[in-house]
């Protein structure tokens, strides 16, 4: 068992999905409702797991709307990013 909390987790396969192209800009994620079915987690957890993905800059939520992938500039040389630890 992970550490980590779900949260975490399920926002870290969620930035995967964006990353890959699987989730692609200007398009919605799946709701808190559908992440939480899908992932076997409470609403909460699905929730908590879509402010730490708006705390990372990857989408942003529309009030009545829902969430949208963000579009992400392209650089012309490599990324610096944070260590995954």
């Amino acid at each position: 068992m992970s550490a980590r909390p779900l949260y975490v987790q399920l926002a870290d396969v969620v930035a995967g999905k964006i990353a890959s192209g699987e989730l692609a800009p200007d398009r919605p994620i799946p709701s808190e409702n559908h992440l939480a079915d899908a992932y076997g987690v409470a609403r909460l957890t699905a929730r908590r797991a879509a402010q730490e993905l708006r705390e990372r800059g990857l989408i942003v939520t529309v009030r009545g709307k829902g969430s949208f992938v963000v579009e992400r500039p392209v650089s012309d040389g490599p990324e610096e990013s944070e260590p995954v630890t």
